[in-house]
């Protein structure tokens, strides 16, 4: 039941976020408290009904496949739904049989062992369990209006990591800049301009069978911000040893769990842990240049405010990010949070 719960609970924050995005920006209890629901232990006690946003849009990333219309009504399958007929779809990329993606569900020699590990590959959620219906993992966020794998390698969670590196925004005499109307310090964080489809983001990327966590967030900064992929053994090594101080600080956990991914499918779907490496004094990242590369086209550090449009749900990984710094997030302060 708690597991239930965690997920359900999940499923309040994606709403906000996706009902803010539909609506011209705004103060809200909700937008303007989220510290108060920790992302790792936000998971209280009372049930509402799941729902997410860029899961249900059209047409599907790098396809002209549109999905079935799923009302805000309908998303939960607690919701009963006779008539709900999914597009079944899975992109040639992850049918040709890539390392990184699994074999169609009735494969011969195929027997995936959902919500465990399985051998090295990860097949639990974040979440906690998700319902097999005719040997299919449902996604547990609910119906999406797509069947299959679309984009995504595994049948079930997943499992991405995003690196949140920030430094405070300084001027020309090394002093932190403040926000004319709050008052607040403004935070910057490394951004890069996916290939894909072309929306700024946090670099991150898929954890490799067997890699642990902090080993894909380095890689990942490393490849897509640094372009190391690209780089000479010494000039690797140099990034290295840069790079060591600022990942083997003390950092900030800012969210683990489901992500509303517009690549979600009905039986497969993204998760993430997202992880704030903070540069306080600037003194490590003014050191590296940043070099787009990988699934990149473009890096740079961006100044943080609730203006930005970002992939997925990184908006409101920074936001929580601002909330940790007590940095600037609005102009409109909104109401008061209470404990």
């Amino acid at each position: 039941l708690q597991r239930a719960v965690a997920v359900l609970s999940l499923s309040v924050v994606l709403s906000a976020r996706g009902a803010a995005q539909r609506r011209p920006a705004r103060s809200s209890s909700s937008a303007n408290c989220w510290s108060h629901l920790h992302p790792v232990n936000m998971f209280n006690s009372y049930s509402v009904k799941f729902y997410h946003s860029k899961a249900l849009t059209s047409p599907y990333p790098g396809s002209h496949i549109e999905r079935s219309q799923v009302p805000e009504d309908k998303v939960d399958w607690l919701t009963e739904w006779e008539d709900y007929n999914p597009v079944e779809y899975t992109a040639k990329s992850v049918l040709s049989g890539p390392s990184w993606a699994d074999p169609q569900i009735n494969d011969k020699g195929f027997f995936p062992k959902f919500n465990e590990r399985d051998g090295e590959v990860e097949r639990k959620s974040l979440n906690g369990l998700y319902v097999i219906e005719n040997g299919r993992p449902r996604n547990p966020a609910g119906r999406t209006g797509l069947t299959g794998r679309g984009l995504l390698g595994r049948w079930g969670p997943n499992h991405a990591a995003d690196p949140v590196v920030t430094r405070w925004k300084r001027d020309g005499t090394g002093n932190k800049v403040a926000h004319p109307v709050t008052g607040k310090n403004i935070l910057q964080f490394v951004a890069i301009k996916r290939r894909d489809c072309e929306e700024w983001a946090i670099p991150g990327g898929m954890v490799d069978p067997g890699e642990k966590i902090s080993a894909t967030l380095r890689r990942e900064f490393k490849e897509e911000a640094l372009n190391s992929l690209e780089k000479s053994p010494e000039e690797k090594a140099k990034l290295e040893k840069q790079l060591h101080k600022l990942f083997s600080q003390e950092h900030f956990v800012v969210y683990r769990g489901y992500v509303d991914d517009p690549r979600n499918t009905d039986n497969a779907w993204m998760e993430t842990e997202a992880v704030n490496y903070h540069d306080e004094t600037g003194e490590t990242m003014d050191n590296l240049p940043l070099e787009a590369g990988d699934d990149a086209g473009a890096v740079k550090w961006v100044d943080i405010s609730e203006k930005l449009e970002l992939y997925a749900s990184h908006s409101y990984f920074i936001k929580l990010v601002t909330e940790k710094w007590g940095a600037h997030w609005s102009e409109d302060p909104g109401p008061e949070c209470h404990e």
